[in-house]
C-alpha cells in the first residue's frame, strides 16, 4: 500500500489548472539556481522544502529570506537535508505574500457519511487537528452529496461563516467549488490550502497546497506513477519492497500486526490507554519469518519510537514464524526498544516457547499488550 502525496509544488500545479491563486515561485534542485529562481520576484522570500509531509514549518522546513544572498543560504541548507525523515531534492522559493488573515479550507473523506466533506475555519495556519481540538466551534463542516457536488449555494454558505460578503464572498467561494473539483477529477483522498491567506488588498492566494491520491485510481493519473517510487521515505521504501502496508505516524509507540482490521484496532485501542502510535505496519496474512523479521526492523529503526507492541492473531499466520521473525530481528539490530507482544493463534504454544525462551514475555490479550506498551513508552520518556 502506498499513500501517495504530492508534494506542494505538485499540488499548487494541480491547483493553477483549475483557477485557484498560488504566490509567484519556481522550483529548484540546485541553490545555485536561486538567482534564475528570484529575478522575477519580489523580496522578502519563502524557502520551502519540497517533501510529501505536512508539518514542514515546525520541522524547519519552511525559511523566510529578506535577499537573494540568503535565500541562496537558506536554499543550499535545505537541499540534502531531511524533513519528516524525507530526503530534501528539491526547494520552492516563493514571494512572501502579504497577510491580513489565514484562513483553512480542506476536502476529505467522511467514511461514515460515504462522502467528501468541506472542513473551513477562519483559524488556518495551523494543524486542522488542534483547531478541532482546542476550539471545535471554529470549524465549518459542510458534508457534500457525491451525485451533487459541492453546490454554489453551500460554497456561498462556508465563505458566508467565514465572515466575508460581497466580492470577497463570491471569489472565497469559487476557490472552494474548485478546490472540490480539482479533489475529484485527481481522485484525491484529501485536498487542502493551509493556509488559505487573505491579502492586504482583499484577495485570496493557496500559500501551502496539500493532496493525497488514492493510490488505487493510479491508473487513471500515469504522471504520478513515476514519482511514486521517489516520494516514499527510507522506511517506506522498505516495506515497499517487502510487501509491507507502512505508514509512518507522529506517536512513540510502534505497531506491527497482521491484517488491516487488527491494525486499526490497536491503533485505537493505544490511543485508548493514553498512548500514541507511530506507525501503521500491517504484514498481511500468512506473513513468515522474513517478513516479521522486515516489520520490526523498520519499526525499531524510526527514532521516534519508544516502546513496541506487536499484535498478531494467527490463522494462516502461524505464530512459531512470526516468534522467530521477531527473535531474528532482535539479534539484527543495535536499536534496544522495549518490547510488548500478543500472540495467539495457529502454533501459539511453540511461538510463544519461542519468544520466553528468548526472553520474550507474551501477554495473553490485546488489551494488557497495549496497556503494557504505553507503560513501556512512558518510562522510556522519563
Amino acid at each position: 500500500m502506498v499513500i501517495l502525496n504530492l508534494t506542494e509544488n505538485e499540488a499548487k500545479q494541480v491547483f493553477v489548472k483549475y483557477g485557484i491563486p498560488i504566490p509567484k515561485g519556481m522550483l529548484i534542485a540546485d541553490s545555485k539556481q536561486t538567482a534564475e529562481a528570484v529575478i522575477n520576484l519580489k523580496p522578502p522570500y519563502m524557502v520551502k522544502a519540497q517533501v510529501p509531509a505536512g508539518g514542514r514549518g515546525k520541522a524547519g522546513g519552511i525559511i523566510p529570506a529578506s535577499s537573494m544572498h540568503e535565500a541562496e543560504e537558506v536554499a543550499a541548507k535545505l537541499l540534502g537535508a531531511q524533513i519528516k525523515n524525507l530526503p530534501v531534492k528539491k526547494v520552492l522559493i516563493e514571494e512572501k505574500l502579504p497577510v491580513k488573515k489565514e484562513l483553512y479550507f480542506g476536502i476529505t473523506v467522511d467514511r461514515f457519511n460515504r462522502s467528501y466533506v468541506a472542513l473551513a475555519s477562519g483559524m488556518g495556519g495551523v494543524e486542522i487537528e488542534e483547531v478541532a481540538e482546542k476550539t471545535p466551534k471554529a470549524i465549518v463542516r459542510t458534508i457534500i452529496d457525491f451525485q451533487l457536488g459541492m453546490r454554489a449555494f453551500q460554497a456561498l454558505a462556508v465563505a458566508k461563516q467565514l465572515g466575508y460578503g460581497g466580492s470577497q464572498l463570491l471569489e472565497l467561494s469559487g476557490i472552494i467549488q474548485k478546490l472540490y473539483q480539482a479533489c475529484v477529477e485527481s481522485d484525491a483522498e484529501m485536498a487542502e490550502i493551509n493556509p488559505l491567506v487573505e491579502t492586504d488588498v482583499g484577495s485570496f492566494v493557496a500559500a501551502d497546497a496539500r493532496m493525497v491520491i488514492d493510490d488505487n485510481a493510479l491508473f487513471r493519473h500515469p504522471e504520478y506513477e513515476a514519482n511514486e517510487v521517489q516520494m516514499l521515505s527510507p522506511a517506506e521504501a522498505f516495506a515497499s519492497r517487502n510487501n509491507l502496508a507502512y505508514v509512518k505516524l507522529e506517536g512513540d509507540i510502534g505497531v506491527v500486526g497482521n491484517g488491516a482490521g487488527l491494525v486499526m484496532a490497536t491503533l485505537d485501542l493505544l490511543t485508548f490507554f493514553g498512548g500514541k502510535p507511530a506507525n501503521f505496519l500491517d504484514v498481511g496474512g500468512g506473513a513468515n519469518m522474513e517478513a516479521i523479521r522486515a516489520a520490526l526492523e523498520i519499526v525499531l529503526s524510526d527514532p521516534d519510537t519508544k516502546a513496541v507492541l506487536v499484535n498478531v492473531l494467527g490463522g494462516i499466520t502461524r505464530c512459531d514464524e512470526v516468534a522467530r521473525g521477531i527473535v531474528e530481528a532482535l539479534k539484527d539490530t543495535k536499536a534496544r526498544k522495549p518490547l510488548a507482544v500478543r500472540l495467539v493463534g495457529t502454533n501459539q504454544m511453540e511461538g510463544q516457547k519461542i519468544l520466553s525462551d528468548a526472553g520474550i514475555s507474551v501477554l495473553d490479550s490485546m488489551e494488557k499488550a497495549a496497556r503494557r506498551a504505553v507503560e513501556f513508552a512512558a518510562e522510556e520518556k522519563r
